[in-house]
């Protein structure tokens, strides 16, 4: 059964790349059949880091949507990816409802899953408190909180409680990685495999103390999102 998953948060600034890519990393990782697709056509941090494994995709294009649900519904098991970028939920929302989407994934036998991730600001818990209201009934989702983004979540926490959204399935903790290092794997353009293999010499730049730290980050933040797929 292949799985669609959605990578957003409507607000800006809180991460979404960075999961992305993680959740990429752990489809390969774990030796899933995998494709990313990115709907941020001014970053496409995705495709810079993963550009052997994603295409690009256009949110307010259904043609170019729909490909989403053609290559789930073929026979192998897939994990289809795709990273939206900040303030493009409403394009979801309308191929959703339009075409009837989790209609037909459910009689396709497809699942979905939507990974929320928030930074604890005003705006994520207002975007959240929105989310659940219109999506907690009816699509299965994460929260991740992004501790690389944010510190305190109590607010977010209490907008869950709130909610008892009936299909949420975890709560993700994305630990923070040093921001000189994530930084320096964003301008080289590395994928996460990249960061922690590839020494000097084979034309990365990180250092080991470097990769060391990312190989300690990439193992917490796998440990959460295994939990969190273990619910689906």
């Amino acid at each position: 059964m292949s799985t669609i998953h959605f990578v957003g948060g409507e607000k800006g600034g809180v991460g979404k790349s960075v999961v992305s890519r993680l959740l990429s990393q752990y489809f390969l990782d774990n030796g899933l059949l995998y494709a990313g697709f990115d709907a941020d056509q001014s970053h496409a941090t995705l495709t810079h880091s993963y550009p052997e494994f994603t295409q690009p995709i256009v949110l307010d294009d259904f043609e170019s949507i729909d490909q989403l649900i053609e290559l789930a519904s073929e026979d192998d098991e897939k994990q289809l990816l795709v990273d939206l970028p900040a303030q493009s939920q409403r394009f979801l929302d309308r191929w959703l409802e339009d075409s009837g989407v989790l209609e037909i994934c459910a009689e396709l036998g497809l699942k979905t899953l939507f990974w929320y991730v928030v930074d604890g600001g005003r705006d994520s818990v207002m975007l959240l408190r929105a989310f659940q209201q219109k999506y907690g009934g009816s699509m299965p989702f994460v929260v991740v909180r992004n501790f690389g983004c944010g510190g305190d979540f109590s607010d977010i926490d209490q907008v869950i409680a709130e909610a008892q959204a009936a299909q949420l399935l975890a709560v993700v903790d994305i630990p923070a990685l040093h921001p000189a290092t994530l930084q320096r794997i964003d301008k080289l353009g590395l994928s996460f495999w990249s960061a922690i293999n590839l020494k000097s010499a084979d034309g990365a730049q990180l250092s080991m103390m470097e990769r060391q730290r990312t190989k300690v980050w990439l193992r917490k933040a796998g440990q959460s999102i295994d939990a969190a797929l273990q619910q689906l």
